[in-house]
């Protein structure tokens, strides 16, 4: 037997293995963000601009300064919106097929922490649960749109 999702139950070990993982990708974020002003954080991923434009193109109005986590991600809506939007980024099943528009980011899916609020460092009322294209896609975002400056410690000229 294979071991899948459906038969599988969530080992503690695996969650927090997981956890780690996810706090050290935001702990490296905060660290770049400290480190750079966000204004010059434009290669994050290698097709930010695809990212950034794509996002928008999806989500236009999404208030991206104060994130609503189940208004912008947990409704019916938001999640079929989301589900469409990250499987752009999913690695085609078939290695000879390619990707019309859009490039594959590795570990799309591994689940990342993001700040609702983007004045806020991350704590446990400041962080929700999304994918790492969800993360980009919304930290690209804040850092193009000016937010995210209160972190750096260097000035943006």
């Amino acid at each position: 037997m294979s071991i899948t999702a459906e038969n599988t139950e969530n080992l503690q070990e695996i969650e927090q293995q997981w956890a780690v993982k996810a706090l050290t990708h935001a702990e490296a974020y905060m660290s770049v963000l400290s480190a750079r002003h966000p204004s010059k954080l434009t290669n994050l991923t290698g097709i930010d601009s695809k990212i950034y434009e794509h996002f928008r193109s999806m989500f236009p109005t999404l208030n991206i300064e104060i994130l609503d986590e189940d208004n912008d991600f947990k409704s019916p809506e938001a999640k079929a919106k989301w589900r469409e939007f990250i499987m752009q980024y999913e690695k085609p099943a078939n290695a000879e097929e390619e990707k019309k528009d859009l490039e594959v980011i590795k570990d799309y899916n591994f689940g990342s922490l993001l700040r609702t609020n983007c004045h806020h460092d991350y704590s446990a009322e400041n962080s929700m649960l999304v994918v790492r294209v969800q993360f980009w896609a919304i930290e690209i975002a804040r850092n193009r749109e000016g937010f995210n400056t209160e972190f750096c410690k260097e000035s943006s000229s």
